[in-house]
């Protein structure tokens, strides 16, 4: 049985796990932030020694960072799976992809060289919808079949990407982006 010493040190620990979470998080949504152990500290009023007790380390608070702000959107990519033609879903999930990396397309610049495992599963996981949406739009005969599914999966997300760093990405932009995109995944008549 624990003591209620130990019972506050747990809560402790879970607020503080929280408040770091939450600020490494926030962190990500501010482009050009400081993503350290130290700043990630500072905005969420804890020490850095404590934010690191709570983690183990940058590493795994990024990934729990990052893979908080990727879990709903693989999650949307499954569930307009489910819900929609490959060719409808493909087109709403690509305008909502574009619209979550305007928010965070910054991510990706300051997470190299570090151990993802979570977000490493994520990603492999959206690109796996995305590839199932192509391969159901390439069976519904609205996407060609001369292009390997993997080279379209690079060539959205590379160009989902080139579009939310162009600057504000207006629906109009993004429109025209799918527009093209589609128009050109589509089998020659």
């Amino acid at each position: 049985m624990s003591t209620p010493a130990e019972s506050r040190r747990r809560a402790d620990a879970v607020r503080n796990r929280r408040l770091a979470l939450d600020a490494a998080t926030a962190l990500l949504a501010e482009p050009g932030a400081s993503l350290t152990v130290e700043a990630i500290a500072k905005k969420a009023g804890l020490g850095a020694a404590t934010v690191v007790r709570a983690f183990g380390g940058k590493d795994a608070l990024m990934d729990a960072a990052v893979s908080r702000l990727l879990e709903p959107v693989v999650q949307r990519a499954r569930d307009l799976l489910a819900e929609t033609a490959p060719t409808r879903a493909l087109r709403v999930f690509l305008r909502e992809l574009i619209a979550f990396q305007v928010e965070h397309h910054a991510i990706g610049d300051q997470l190299g060289g570090l151990d993802l495992p979570v977000t490493t599963a994520l990603r492999a996981g959206l690109v796996r919808a995305v590839e199932e949406m192509i391969e159901g739009a390439r069976r519904d005969g609205t996407v060609r079949t001369d292009i390997d599914p993997a080279v379209i999966t690079t060539l959205i997300g590379e160009t989902a990407l080139a579009v939310a760093r162009a600057g504000p990405a207006s629906p109009e932009l993004a429109d025209a982006y799918l527009t093209v995109l589609l128009d050109g995944l589509r089998p020659a008549s």
